[in-house]
């Protein structure tokens, strides 16, 4: 199971724009709020957020399914509904990485191929 870091709060992105920008405080938690309103506005009336180098918000429709009740094994329908998906932008994608591409390529230039479960 992959390693949990901790979460970033909303006070710590507040304190954040304080040290960084220079805000009082209160003007930085009206700033951080309104950002995250806007995204979150926009996404919820089912526009694209791209945001530069970080990553892209989008909406997408699920069709009804059919579920299991994993207690006790009843199926059950799934309600259609609309879910929130992000999807990382390629250089958030390296930072995450530590850069990998770079790795892949001298890896690739020794001859190693990964494959099947190697791969992933």
């Amino acid at each position: 199971m992959p390693s949990v870091g901790k979460a970033v709060t909303r006070v710590e992105l507040y304190d954040a724009v304080y040290r960084e920008v220079r805000l009082s405080r209160s003007e930085s938690s009206a700033l951080v709020e309104l950002v995250l309103k806007e995204i979150s506005d926009s996404v919820a009336s089912g526009e694209t957020v791209k945001l530069s180098s970080f990553g892209t918000f989008t909406v997408r429709n699920k069709g009804q399914r059919m579920g299991r009740n994993p207690k006790t094994g009843v199926e059950v329908p799934i309600s259609p509904r609309r879910v929130i998906v992000f999807k990382a932008s390629g250089i958030m994608k390296q930072r995450i990485n530590g850069d990998r591409s770079l790795q892949e390529r001298s890896s690739s230039a020794s001859g190693f191929r990964p494959t099947g479960s190697e791969a992933h």
